[in-house]
């Protein structure tokens, strides 16, 4: 970049960008400073421009500040809960869950993120667990992922707080198993199914056998292999089909794309990765995007755009500017 902040194959967007994350890298100059100054004052698309990136960065710093607010309420939370005996993982952070067969998503809010700290079961971002339970069943925690369990003589209940798990269930056909995700349960019927819940959506998803979904004091829906159901008010919703082999992906360490929008990609990658990840750059929200990718190198995705389109990507701590 010269001393006037040129860059002819770009938008004046881009040059914004480019003049900020110079600026915030630790070695810019006085002489940088006086020269985005002249920059952004040669017109008023220049100004324009500028603030734009400005605001796009206050914006990022403000959910940061938010999120570390955030977390220590919850810390704080913690420390006036009383002692609950037994096997308790404490879990900081975005909290998710999955049944397997069924696939449910839902959008936590506060509370379940409090009752997510004092799970027993729970994955960092990024990681995924298989885990044995005690009656020959089993449950892989995808990303972010955190539930209980609570087995008595008459039935088996998992409390799903967030995120994504897959459900192995082993038959028992005097204790139900029920996994529940705020005011929705889902109640297998010997099989195996996915339960999905965080913000960006709530379903259940079957992949084996059969599921009863129960939304509330609604009917229950019963879901057969490869059939779908949003969560929330279930009168007036469809049940779709679903690709199994793309919901249950994640489990083989892959994520799979066919014609998913940019926008929505970026939505799924944030999940295994940390920081945020902005498409700064209208047009790029929209573009189609195939492919099966390596959960265990999410970052690949992003190289990947960059070598195959004229996106630009630009890396910055817990930012990641697609432009």
């Amino acid at each position: 970049m010269s001393d006037e902040g040129e860059n002819p194959g770009g938008t004046l967007s881009d040059e914004a960008i480019d003049w900020l994350v110079r600026l915030s890298s630790g070695h810019a100059t006085s002489s940088d400073r006086f020269a985005f100054k002249r920059w952004r004052e040669r017109s008023a698309m220049h100004e324009a421009a500028a603030a734009e990136a400005e605001a796009l960065l206050r914006d990022v710093a403000a959910t940061r500040q938010a999120s570390g607010l955030r977390s220590r309420a919850e810390m704080q939370s913690i420390a006036s809960l009383p002692h609950r005996v037994g096997r308790r993982t404490v879990f900081a952070g975005i909290t998710a869950a999955a049944a397997s067969v069924a696939v449910v998503a839902v959008g936590p809010n506060l509370q379940d993120h409090l009752s997510g700290l004092y799970a027993d079961y729970a994955t960092a971002i990024g990681e995924r667990k298989r885990i044995a339970l005690d009656d020959g069943s089993t449950v892989t925690l995808n990303t972010a992922t955190a539930l209980s369990v609570d087995y008595s003589g008459h039935e088996r209940r998992i409390a799903l707080y967030g995120g994504e798990a897959s459900f192995e269930v082993a038959k028992d056909p005097n204790r139900p198993f029920i996994v529940t995700a705020g005011n929705a349960q889902a109640r297998a019927v010997g099989t195996a199914f996915v339960l999905q819940r965080n913000a960006m959506c709530e379903r259940v998803v079957v992949t084996e056998g059969t599921v009863e979904v129960t939304v509330g004091k609604a009917a229950a829906v019963r879901l057969e292999v490869g059939q779908a159901l949003a969560l929330g008010e279930v009168e007036g919703q469809k049940v779709l089909s679903v690709d199994v082999d793309v919901v249950t992906a994640w489990q083989r360490g892959k994520l799979i794309f066919n014609r998913r929008s940019l926008q929505s990609v970026v939505a799924e990658l944030e999940r295994y990765r940390r920081g945020r990840i902005v498409i700064a750059n209208e047009d790029l929200k929209a573009l189609q995007v195939t492919g099966v990718f390596d959960l265990d190198d999410p970052d690949r995705l992003l190289r990947t755009l960059a070598e195959t389109s004229k996106a630009r990507v630009t890396y910055l701590p817990l930012l990641t500017i697609i432009r």
